[in-house]
């Protein structure tokens, strides 16, 4: 993916932080499709066009979209899915959709490069749903030493296979990296043309039906280092501010309702995801959907990458160093949670 890509000296960065780490997910451009009838009966001048792609943390607003919580909530929105994330990316930068949900390490990016958006909401963090999964025979991760290994170029899971080879004591020249598209990637796997690769669900279930193989190291191993979130354009937030709390509003009523009726849920999550009911489940512990308290807190300042002002403000610091960009990005107007604090407010969330 191109757009990550450009993301890989960021990689070393966050190696450079002994470790402590932040970004997530891939795709490439294939055609997108729309939720047909149910977005027919969203769209109009006014409505939000939100777009999502594969990746557990966001098919909850398949949920929300398949259940009418939009309509419950009052919350006017085209829900968009697109087969690549890159896609998703490139589109809401070209302003032809008004929200998207992807990571912070590409929003980042993204504004650098001179889009305007803006970080409203925390959708996750991944906990286990990115994996370096290996063959029979590869035991530690030592054993990559001279392997072939594929994987996006620039992508999180990319940059999750440095951090476990910097924590080996490897260095990237010390494997065969055999960079492909997330999809093609898990293939190449299963077909025995590598012999290790760096995904995300639901990519993780198809390179495991690999007889004999098996996860090696994931994001469980490095906490907070994939963040996902609900981004807005920056026009979308001074015209219509209004939408936006209703869509934040939306996500919450979404994460009600599948604690609620985690079977319904599951259900829908998994024919988004393209897998079965049972293999969705094994997500669960590998993603975790951010309380509205844990979004109050990760818009705090704070001095470790668990705060996102920390973490955005590092990386902007890294940007120039790196020879990305002239100037570095301004990061104090990326990040508006006035409208968690109004939900928390309107629900009497607690801070604490």
């Amino acid at each position: 993916m191109k757009m990550r890509s450009r993301l890989t000296p960021f990689v070393l960065f966050l190696i450079s932080l002994s470790l402590a780490a932040s970004c997530t997910n891939p795709a490439v451009y294939i055609q997108t499709t729309t939720e047909t009838a149910a977005v027919a009966a969203t769209t109009s001048a006014d409505a939000v066009e939100l777009g999502f792609s594969a990746w557990p943390g966001w098919f909850p607003w398949q949920v929300a979209q398949e259940k009418g919580l939009f309509k419950l909530t009052n919350a006017p929105v085209a829900l968009k899915w697109f087969d690549g994330y890159l896609e998703s990316i490139s589109t809401l930068t070209a302003k032809q959709i008004d929200a998207n949900s992807q990571t912070l390490g590409d929003t980042l990016n993204s504004i650098s490069g001179g889009a305007d958006q803006v970080v409203v909401l925390v959708n996750d963090n991944s906990t286990g749903n990115d994996k370096i999964i290996v063959r029979s025979g590869i035991t530690a991760i030592a054993d990559l030493k001279g392997k072939k290994v594929a994987a996006e170029e620039g992508t999180v899971d990319h940059f999750l296979l440095l951090l476990g080879l910097k924590k080996a004591g490897l260095s990237p020249k010390d494997i065969q990296f055999v960079p492909l598209e997330t999809g093609k990637a898990a293939a190449a796997f299963v077909a025995g043309q590598v012999d290790a690769v760096a995904v995300f669900a639901p990519f993780t279930t198809q390179a495991l039906k690999l007889p004999g193989s098996k996860e090696l190291f994931s994001s469980k191993d490095f906490p907070g280092a994939i963040s996902d979130h609900l981004v807005v354009t920056r026009d979308l937030l001074n015209k219509h501010p209004d939408q936006v709390q209703l869509l934040v509003n939306s996500w919450f009523a979404t994460l009600a309702y599948m604690k609620e009726k985690p079977a319904e849920a599951y259900a829908i999550m998994a024919k988004r995801a393209g897998v079965s009911l049972a293999e969705y489940q094994e997500y669960a512990n590998g993603t975790r959907l951010f309380t509205v308290e844990e979004n109050l807190k990760a818009f705090q300042p704070g001095n470790t990458m668990a705060s996102l002002l920390y973490a955005a403000d590092e990386l902007g610091k890294f940007l120039i160093e790196a020879g990305l960009t002239k100037n570095k990005p301004n990061t104090a107007l990326l990040f508006d949670d006035r409208f968690v604090k109004a939900y928390a407010q309107k629900m009497n969330y607690s801070k604490n």
